[in-house]
């Protein structure tokens, strides 16, 4: 802790009038003046000022808050000056035991609990639960950490919390006026560059607060505002597989043939943003009301050039035949070579002669919105009674907008078309090298002829151009009633509380389009039909080798076209994609706490009444017209926690707990959705049962005097109705529109399935050297080392049902790694904090086979992060700092393994990760800036 002279007056009441006049217009309808003392002041003129050592002080908050809690938590502080050390919700969370996180473009979005599939976790602001934009898989990097003065992560469900919270609750604790001792001002601001293209990034945010002395009672007022924006481009290959059913050769059980290669190339800028206001006031000790309102954005505006390969594109023209044949290279083949083993190709290596580019031109402009609104208030009166209450309301919006899609497609004749030699062989590299195509004598034979470089030098027709307009928008209504009573009770301080609790959530999706695909109509928009007349001559700014040179399409001249369409067409709604969908839960619950000499008890139960409604266009047969379907049900969840204090020191908790993962609001629509960008249909149960899960976990901690932490603990969840994605070949033409046949695309719906368990053991340890630097005779600058590090071991089995073909099987439960740590060394002394972070979790499900087509489950390959940052007070009120991210620069990499489908049908296969089917590389990212506080 460190003293200096209280800055100017001037300044500070400058600051100080300009937040209380702000505050005053737009939230205060009374007079108010500021306190006598200004924040942090002391009586003698000096300014108590945190900061020096933000990482031991974080730590130290944060094992403070777990030591206390009840049940079982994890906990992310703010550090003495309120600062958590990362942009969004999920990579500070990522750092804490037991949680994975999942990436989108590099960027840490979802959150997994121990193991446990990602719609497991709910996010709340305050201990209100709140619907992500996405539905139930809560999205984290909407969410910047400027908001947060804590993040508590409940590991253990207590009958306070929705019976929808299965793994656990990630908590924002929001920052209040109160945090502070008066005035407070923090903020920070910050530029970056990305190593792969090169491209800018920007950050700053800001935190003004204060407290006032209002007459009746204490104010305090906080606004806070973020901003973040990087830009960024990928490097990328994806690879689809599947199983030809043609290809009857012996061995054609382990033979998975490429049906689709592509590059899918961005360019693209991602921001947060936010805004939040907190009013608080106390009338007295007794009593409290807070007023809160937060609004964070996150958008994403992509421009994706998409350069696909249809491999299988004539199929049809290979050999039935189950008859050994003699391989032998074959330049000339009667077909295109694919899947013919007989001509000398295999799954990994061969050429492929005359097949089409499906190109596309895609500009998004991606938005996900979360403001949320709470009126809340505490009220304690005599002989230990106590009444909370609260009301929400909460507007999530999804905008999948496409602000336009162009696809050129390659025509019929084949000589028009390029050869392909492809190599799959190296799971980090798609080597593809283009010829053009020579016809010999006869319709169906031919040769590669010339190699091409330029792709773009084939000729592509633009044959479609999609205008979409697609928002979901979900508002949520929640209020909450507890009653508390304070007691003796069987030799015990205890505390019962009966509580009530109605949310209402409504999620509507409207989506419509423009189609265009014919020449006058792409002449009336003045669109151009040769793609380069639509592109940019400008170099590949990403690394990756693709074995051919392409144009970026012109983003101006798309939006161009955009308008021009909106301009001279109108929108026809996507009625088999748009629905609404209600849910209403009525809970109830009724717990007690009992607090003894050794330790405490905290049990009860949780009862919820939930009814779902759901409208929707349907199409039967040939009859269309609106579906409504309703469900409902009745859940009780029971809860025991046991905390056993075995010394002043460490600690004993065991807890019994249950939840229900219900389908997310698109899942228990009645109708169907289309995508014709990624070829798929997914359809709607509105009678699919939630999940249910019953668990026990038991862990040790000590709490290591002065300051250190060590855990040990192990968990049990059974599993019941297992919510399961069936997949399959849609097969039917009742979806085809526009010239577009839909019968191949990939169907998908939500069912329930078998039964199944996850367990494992988690472990952590927070120490630092200066607490034993005397001890150990070591030099005072030692002091400033320290480490935190924590692993989580998991094994999960679920049955998957039987399908045609496939009996039933063991698998995991999907997006659950076997084993997942991290790994921090820091040293901060003398005013410099350094700190290295390592993360690292192993290969987890992604996907399950359903069918005897497939090329197998799918899986993401074992991931690992490593991060460094720096910072040093230059005075304790203004710090510079300095971060790098990404520094392994490790690809995603997600693939196909035939081995636990393959074996199930009595084919012993051994397990592999060879066929990559999604492979992308983000580049490592530098920046730094300043911070400061007062």
């Amino acid at each position: 802790m460190r003293s200096i002279t209280a800055p100017g007056a001037g300044r500070r009441a400058q600051l100080r009038m300009l937040l209380a006049a702000g505050v005053c217009l737009s939230v205060l309808a009374m007079p108010a003046h500021a306190q006598d003392a200004p924040a942090g002041e002391e009586e003698d003129g000096t300014i108590v000022v945190t900061g020096s050592r933000p990482i031991a002080e974080s730590e130290a908050a944060a094992l403070d808050v777990q030591r206390n809690t009840d049940s079982l938590v994890a906990v992310a502080a703010s550090d003495g000056v309120g600062r958590l050390p990362d942009q969004n919700i999920a990579q500070a969370t990522s750092r804490l035991p037991g949680v994975a996180v999942e990436r989108d473009q590099g960027q840490a979005r979802y959150i997994s609990l121990r193991g446990a599939p990602n719609y497991w976790t709910t996010l709340s602001f305050d201990g209100i639960n709140v619907v992500s934009p996405e539905g139930r898989d809560a999205r984290f990097d909407s969410v910047p950490s400027a908001i947060a003065s804590q993040i508590i992560v409940s590991k253990a469900v207590t009958p306070d919390m929705p019976g929808e919270t299965v793994a656990g609750n990630v908590n924002v604790i929001t920052r209040s006026a109160f945090d502070y001792k008066g005035f407070h001002a923090a903020g920070k601001a910050g530029f970056g560059i990305a190593e792969l293209g090169e491209r800018k990034q920007y950050e700053g945010s800001l935190v003004l607060s204060d407290r006032f002395d209002t007459g009746v009672g204490e104010v305090g007022v906080l606004v806070s505002g973020s901003y973040f924006q990087r830009a960024m481009v990928t490097d990328n290959f994806e690879t689809d597989y599947e199983r030809v059913s043609q290809d009857q050769r012996p061995g054609w059980e382990s033979r998975f043939w490429a049906q689709e290669t592509e590059n899918k190339l961005y360019r693209l800028t991602r921001k947060n943003w936010s805004v939040s206001g907190r009013l608080d006031w106390r009338p007295d000790a007794d009593n409290s009301i807070s007023l809160r309102s937060i609004y964070t954005i996150f958008m994403d505006d992509e421009a994706r050039d998409n350069y696909r390969f249809d491999l299988d594109d004539r199929q049809s023209d290979l050999s039935n035949s189950s008859a050994a044949c003699t391989i032998a290279v074959n330049p000339t083949p009667t077909n295109t070579g694919y899947a013919d083993v007989c001509i000398g190709n295999t799954p990994q290596k061969g050429v492929i002669y005359g097949i089409d580019i499906r190109q596309r031109s895609t500009l998004r402009a991606f938005r996900q919105s979360i403001f949320t609104n709470t009126i809340e208030g505490s009220h304690s009166f005599g002989d230990g009674w106590e009444l909370k209450w609260l009301g929400n309301y909460t507007e999530s919006k999804d905008d999948r907008s496409v602000v336009g899609e162009a696809s050129w497609d390659s025509p019929s004749t084949r000589t028009l078309r390029p050869t392909v030699a492809y190599d799959f062989s190296d799971p980090n590299y798609s080597r593809l090298n283009l010829y053009t195509t020579l016809q010999l004598s006869g319709p169906t034979r031919y040769q590669a002829g010339t190699p091409v470089t330029a792709i773009d030098s084939f000729t592509k027709p633009l044959s479609s151009l999609t205008i979409l307009d697609a928002i979901d928008t979900t508002k949520a209504y929640t209020g909450k009633l507890v009653v508390a009573r304070e007691t003796s009770f069987l030799g015990a301080d205890a505390t019962f509380k009966l509580g009530f609790q109605f949310d209402q959530r409504t999620k509507v999706a409207d989506e419509k389009q423009i189609t265009l695909n014919t020449a006058p109509q792409f002449a009336t928009i003045g669109m151009p039909t040769d793609y380069n007349l639509f592109s940019l001559d400008q170099p590949f700014l990403g690394k990756i080798a693709m074995g051919y040179t392409f144009r970026y399409f012109d983003t101006d001249k798309m939006r161009a076209a955009a308008e021009a369409a909106r301009a001279n067409f109108a929108f026809a709604p996507n009625t088999a994609n748009n629905y609404d969908v209600r849910e209403q839960v009525l809970a109830g619950f009724a717990m007690g706490t009992l607090k003894y000499d050794w330790g405490s008890l905290v049990g009860g139960v949780r009862v919820e009444h939930v009814k779902n409604r759901g409208i929707a266009v349907a199409t039967i047969a040939s009859t269309t017209g609106l579906v409504t379907a309703e469900a409902e049900q009745t859940l009780a969840f029971p809860s025991l926690h046991v905390n056993y204090n075995l010394d002043d020191s460490k600690k004993l908790r065991v807890s019994f707990n249950s939840g229900a993962a219900r389908a997310d609001y698109d899942q228990l629509r009645p109708n169907v959705v289309v995508n014709d960008t990624n070829g798929t249909i997914s359809g709607g149960n509105p009678a699919v049962k939630p999940e249910r899960a019953y668990g026990i976990d038991t862990y040790f901690e000590w709490y290591v005097e002065p300051q250190g932490y060590l855990m040990v603990g192990a968990f049990y969840k059974k599993v019941e109705d297992v919510l399961y994605r069936q997949t399959r070949k849609f097969g039917s033409n009742a979806l085809d529109s526009n010239g577009i046949d839909r019968s191949d695309y990939d169907f998908s719906g939500i069912t329930n399935g078998g039964n199944g368990r996850v367990f494992g053991m988690e472990a952590a340890a927070q120490l630092q050297l200066e607490p034993w630097t005397d001890t150990l005779g070591l030099p005072g600058w030692m002091g400033g080392f320290g480490i935190s590090a924590n692993v989580t071991l998991n094994d999960s089995k679920v049955t998957k049902p039987a399908v045609p073909g496939v009996p039933a099987r063991k698998v995991r439960l999907p997006g659950t790694s076997d084993l997942v740590y991290n790994v921090g060394a820091y040293y901060e002394k003398y005013g410099l904090s350094l700190r290295l972070q390592y993360q690292s979790r192993s290969k987890w499900l992604d996907g399950i086979a359903d069918d005897l087509t497939d090329a197998g489950d799918t899986y993401w390959a074992g991931d690992e992060e490593m991060d460094f940052s720096a910072r040093y007070a230059v005075t304790p009120n203004f710090e510079i700092y300095f971060d790098a991210t990404n520094l392994l620069n490790q690809p995603g990499r997600r693939f196909s393994d035939p081995a636990g489908m393959l074996t199930a049908q009595g084919i012993p296969t051994a397990s592999s990760e060879a066929q990559t089917i999604e492979w992308e590389r983000f580049g490592r990212r530098y920046s730094g800036g300043i911070r400061f506080n007062f």
